[in-house]
Order: C-alpha cells, then structure tokens, then sequence
C-alpha cells in the first residue's frame, strides 16, 4: 500500500514538474531566440569583416584595434560623450526617481495618483515629444519658444541654432533625457516605499528616530534594497542603449561636429551607412561589456549580503 502510495506521489511530482516546464518553455525559447542568439552572433561577428554583400571573413581582434586606436572619432568624440553623458543622465536621473518618488509616497492617494501618472508620462511619449515639443522650443529662428523669449528680454541679438551648434546640443540632450528619465525604475522605487512597513518608522521614532533623513538613510533605503538595485540596473541600461535623443533633436546623424553622438549612433552610422557590419558588432560588444561591468558594480554594492 504504502509503495503504491509512494508511486503515485512520484508520478504526480513528475507530471507538475513537466506542467511547470512547459509553463516556462515560451519564456526560455524567446529568451534564446531575441538575446542569447543575437549576443552570439554579434561576438561572431566582431571577428570578421563582413559589408553584408560579400561573405564574413574572420580577421581576428583587427576591428577592435581599429577603433581604439584608428577610429578618430570613436576616441576623440563617441566614447567620452557616452560616458559624459551616462555619468551625469544615470546617477542624476537615479537620484530624482528616488527623490520624486519618496516625496509622492508622503501626499494622500488620489494627488499621487495624478502626480505619478503625470511624471511617468514623458518616459513613454519621449520619441514624439522630442520630435515636436523640444524642436519647437529649441528652434532656431525666432520662433522658437527660447528664442522668442530671449529676444524679448533683450539678451541675445539673434536667432541661436541651439540644436545645430554644438556648445549647446549636448547640454540640451542632458535636459531631455533627465526630463524623460523617470520610467519603470521611478515606478518600481515609488512601489518599494509605499510597500514599507510603517510599524518600522513608529519603533524607530519611539527609539530616537529625529529626522527624515535618517529615516530614509536606516529604514527607507535599506528596506526597499531590491527596488534600488532594479532601478539602479534600468538606469545604466537605458543611459548607455540612448542614441536617439541627439539625432531626433538634431535631425542628423552624426550629430552635428559629432556634439551629441553616442555609441548607438556610431553602431548604426556604421551598420546602416558605411555597411561595415563587422565594426558595428565590435561596438554592439563593446557597449555591452561596459553595461555588464557598471551592472556588477551595482549589484555589489546594492544586492544582498550573505553572512
């Protein structure tokens, strides 16, 4: 009886386990098929020379050489702007979702509502609103919202190209991107303090609690850890995957005097007008190596401890 028993047992936890494989079957074969597959052939093809007509022809670490030590613009341009502007958009952007999501989570519920909604906003209407918003107040003739009230004032004499100069195009993308910064990280961050115990504020106070900032700095922070390594995560993925700020306000790619090129721009520059998908491939590697180092750095120091 009791081996009959022990059979039928076994035979149920097999057909669960086959019940919850197949439930993960889709996630797994789009997860191969959309990121693993196309690393690979990426890493692949950084090793080639490859102009989408002829055949890829392996050619070994040349193309990584090239472009640390020949491409003149990759140096002197694409990388210290992608990393000028990841270091100012992600922290300063992290910080602000932080910030305007703990000050949300202290008003009443139906004003955060509206407040969250109108915040979040601008991360998923960023393409068309740059197109038409910012280009309307960065244009340059005296139309222009900037413009207009600048002469009004009597401050400039004429017209400024804001977004074909490039003293200012960069500095512009920075306004846009941290304007539009505030996506699923500053929901997910909104969530994590609103989701604290507050039983733990009310022990604390009793304790000699004093301030809210040591109540964000030993209960809201720590607390809501795996909230802040997701947004921290989203941050760094977004600022280094940006590219089309610069060419959507400039309406060029490169920007112009490569001003707001960023490392995306420079893989499509290559991709999609020299045809020289081997040095596109090299960049898409490059770019993802330095994703994959930031993120570790995050993980270290955001993530769990073990004892």
């Amino acid at each position: 009886m009791k081996k009959d028993k022990s059979l039928h047992q076994s035979k149920r936890a097999k057909k669960e386990a086959i019940t919850a494989y197949l439930f993960v079957l889709p996630y797994v074969l789009l997860f191969l098929v959309f990121i693993v597959l196309p690393i690979i052939v990426a890493i692949a093809l950084s090793f080639t020379k490859y102009d989408m007509i002829s055949s890829p022809t392996f050619n070994g670490f040349s193309n990584y050489v090239y472009l640390l030590t020949s491409d003149d613009e990759f140096m002197r341009y694409i990388l210290p702007n992608t990393l000028k502007y990841a270091l100012i958009v992600g922290p300063v952007g992290y910080a602000l979702s932080f910030l305007l999501a703990w000050l949300l989570a202290q008003i009443p519920h139906k004003s955060r509502t509206v407040l969250a909604l109108l915040i979040y906003s601008p991360s998923l209407t960023a393409g068309i609103t740059m197109a038409v918003v910012w280009k309307i107040i960065f244009a340059g003739d005296s139309t222009g919202y900037l413009n207009a009230l600048l002469l009004r004032l009597n401050l400039i004499v004429e017209p400024i190209q804001w977004l074909q100069d490039s003293k200012y195009l960069f500095t512009i993308m920075i306004i846009v991107a941290l304007w539009s910064s505030m996506g699923i990280g500053f929901l997910a961050m909104l969530s994590g303090i609103l989701n604290i115990d507050q039983s733990l504020y009310e022990a604390a106070y009793i304790d000699g609690m004093k301030s809210k900032y040591q109540e964000i700095m030993y209960i809201t922070i720590p607390t809501m850890k795996p909230q802040m390594l997701f947004g921290a995560v989203m941050a760094i993925v977004n600022t280094f995957s940006a590219g089309a700020i610069g060419v959507q306000l400039s309406g060029s790619n490169p920007t112009p005097n490569y001003s707001g090129s960023l490392i995306v721009n420079h893989i499509e520059d290559y991709a999609y007008l020299r045809y020289d998908m081997g040095i596109a491939a090299t960049l898409s590697v490059l770019l993802l190596l330095m994703i994959y180092i930031l993120s570790k750095v995050i993980f270290k120091l955001l993530g769990e401890r073990e004892d």
